[in-house]
């Protein structure tokens, strides 16, 4: 009976803790989608803002493979194919400047149900972390998000294949 207290008391705490809990992104995802809200309306771009943005970027996308050794210094940005998940679409939009991955950005992310939600905003940071860290496709898989990371690495090869992108040698070597 004495230890009835201190078990109701940690109870009470764990649960005020876990309810309290938010997991929230990192401050450079909130101003990555700030900052491109003037080229891509976050609301509009899982239905009419991603296939404008799809047939802008096939152009940019054949225009930089043209230019040949210049897109190595240019920056520009290539929309990723919708890559269709057993949760719902994966859908990038990945900057190039100096020869490197700048920036990934997600367009769409699995989210037709609460779960899926919750999964998506917790890996994509680690996945978009991963894909910089790497600079290629190869990244890594964020545990109990299988569908979504397996999405994000198709979606990012197809980006980075629409760029000519070529993953140098020193970054591969160190992975």
């Amino acid at each position: 009976m004495q230890r009835a207290p201190i078990v109701l008391s940690a109870t009470a705490l764990g649960l005020a803790a876990t309810l309290g809990f938010h997991a929230h992104r990192p401050a450079n995802a909130v101003s990555a989608t700030t900052s491109t809200s003037t080229a891509t309306p976050s609301g509009a771009a899982s239905s009419s803002g991603s296939s404008s943005s799809g047939s802008s970027s096939g152009s940019s996308g054949s225009t930089g493979s043209a230019s040949g050794s210049s897109s190595t210094t240019a920056t520009k940005s290539v929309t990723s194919d919708a890559i269709g998940t057993q949760y719902g679409n994966v859908q990038l939009k990945v900057t190039i400047s100096g020869g490197k991955i700048t920036k990934v950005e997600a367009l769409q992310l699995p989210g037709n149900d609460p779960k899926s939600s919750e999964i998506s905003s917790y890996a994509e940071p680690l996945l978009s972390q991963s894909a910089l860290a790497k600079q290629s496709a190869s990244i890594d898989a964020v545990s109990g998000a299988t569908y979504t990371s397996a999405g994000y690495q198709q979606a990012l090869q197809s980006a980075l294949d629409k760029a000519g992108f070529q993953a140098s040698s020193s970054a591969s070597g160190t992975a």
